[in-house]
């Protein structure tokens, strides 16, 4: 028993740090991004994703290895995901970055 408690323990702690590096990614990203952006694509502002990811990642971190905070981790998760899946491709083109590095030579 204890080799299962042991392997599920560490399992719940690869997915709790998986959880809190896309909500730094997320935060990193929206941090980054143009306000204008966030109003041009049709999304909220800037200030409140930061704020909602800026949660999501305050509980991520106290989250990891903490089975009490499971519910509150998938939570941060989806808001991180919805910020990455929606939110971050519709500002893409209006950050004034070149996108994702795609085929901008002379080919």
């Amino acid at each position: 028993m204890g080799l299962l408690s042991s392997a599920q323990g560490l399992v719940f702690l690869a997915l709790s740090l998986l959880v809190l590096a896309m909500c730094v990614v997320a935060l990193v990203d929206a941090a980054r991004r143009p306000p204008a952006a966030f109003t041009a694509a049709g999304k909220r502002t800037k200030n409140f994703w930061l704020a909602v990811l800026g949660v999501a990642t305050a509980i991520a971190f106290i989250g990891v290895g903490n089975a009490g905070f499971l519910f509150f981790a998938v939570i941060a998760a989806v808001a991180a995901g919805v910020y990455l899946a929606d939110v971050k491709p519709a500002i893409a083109p209006y950050s004034g970055r070149g996108g994702n590095g795609g085929s901008r030579g002379g080919w």
